[in-house]
């Protein structure tokens, strides 16, 4: 069975539109694909996995993606996963903008993937999003020149609120949902305590668990477990660093019980993980919502 490729004149209204919104409200499992376009993805709330380029990541409320036509991308084991695409053909833009400086990998600079937004900066792009999808669902002579100009609005904002995923200083001034998220994803390889967390934040746990869930659809200590799950198996399939050390690497001192865990979560051993996702085999990666 070939590649599922989405298709220009399946998503744009017109030969001319360079920009439209496709809302998943929700994000249903999707098969892996690639795309005639271009795409942002931006997580509202709720959770899944999100496979780009056979790289797993645990996606949930303020994950932010710039994928290019030709990544190849899928999502499994959603929960509640709210998210907005806005796509977009670069060759279709006519504006005097230097995309490339503002949207990672658009050509072949840098191709960091995977980001977080802020609060503030998502409470913005929903504001420019409304917009732009109104307009892009518009047939008048200026709908296209609106929306691509709302288009290089939210990039530039994009730009000015993202943040690499584990830079936990980017979120000094975010609210506390930010904070934690963030202070997870630069956990992989360290014990995290959330009592430590709420003294040094000053704030009460049993709230901050109840946000946490309320806007992810898991408690803490799973996404934190499925978020080094996922390392893990970027590390298994990509590298030749020995189990017992990928174990130490993504926060399990003991490499049978990360075994355990692996296995429960994804149904297979690390070993078998690591030969069947290089001999093509370990095509729908599988993670439970445990």
């Amino acid at each position: 069975m070939g590649q599922l490729i989405l298709r220009k004149a399946d998503f744009f209204t017109s030969a001319g539109q360079a920009v439209a919104v496709a809302d998943r409200y929700p994000q249903n499992v999707f098969a892996e694909h690639t795309h005639e376009f271009c795409e942002l993805v931006l997580v509202w709330r709720g959770n899944g996995l999100h496979v780009l380029n056979d790289r797993p990541y645990r996606i949930t409320r303020g994950d932010l993606f710039y994928i290019r036509a030709e990544d190849k991308h899928s999502y499994a084991s959603v929960n509640d996963l709210v998210l907005q695409n806005i796509i977009y053909c670069p060759d279709r833009l006519k504006l005097n903008v230097d995309w490339d400086a503002h949207i990672p990998g658009l050509k072949g600079n840098d191709r960091r993937a995977h980001w977080r937004l802020s609060s503030s900066g998502m409470t913005q792009a929903r504001q420019v999003i409304s917009q732009l999808e109104h307009e892009s669902i518009h047939h008048d002579a200026q709908a296209n020149d609106m929306a691509e100009l709302l288009f290089a609005q939210l990039v530039v904002l994009l730009k000015r609120h993202r943040y690499t995923t584990d830079n936990l200083s980017a979120t000094s001034r975010e609210p506390l949902l930010d904070k934690l998220i963030t202070a997870l994803a630069g956990s992989l390889d360290k014990p995290f305590v959330l009592e430590t967390f709420c003294e040094q934040e000053q704030c009460s746990e049993r709230p901050l668990r109840q946000q946490f869930r309320s806007q992810t659809g898991m408690t803490i200590s799973q996404y934190l477990r499925q978020l080094r799950i996922c390392h893990a198996q970027y590390l298994l399939q990509h590298t030749e660093i020995l189990i017992g050390d990928i174990a130490m690497q993504c926060g399990f001192e003991d490499s049978n019980y990360f075994s355990v865990v692996f296995n429960r979560e994804i149904g297979m051993t690390p070993g078998q993980w690591r030969h069947r996702s290089r001999d093509g085999t370990a095509v729908n990666i599988n993670m439970m919502n445990n």
